[in-house]
């Protein structure tokens, strides 16, 4: 299956789901480019940027798991870049 670009936007809304989110991001971090989170306290909330090249059905599982943690919203919005050429 061929890779994909995707960016995960992920919100934070209950600090008690930051450890499993944490254990999921590592499991899949092979996938994973770079990563980027952002407290806005003023808020009471936590969003994080992930960008990973992975095959979709890496991106979409690891999404789906993250938006199952309670207080956790999770959406992947995928590049549309030209085939790679071998």
């Amino acid at each position: 299956m061929d890779n994909r670009v995707a960016i995960l936007g992920i919100v934070v809304e209950q600090e008690s789901s930051v450890e499993p989110l944490n254990r999921l991001l590592s499991e899949y971090g092979s996938y994973i480019v770079g990563r980027m989170g952002i407290p806005y306290r003023a808020r009471g909330v936590n969003l994080i940027s992930v960008v990973m090249d992975a095959p979709g059905d890496k991106i979409s599982a690891l999404s789906g798991k993250l938006g199952m943690l309670p207080g956790i919203s999770a959406k992947a919005v995928y590049a549309k870049l030209p085939e790679e050429k071998a």
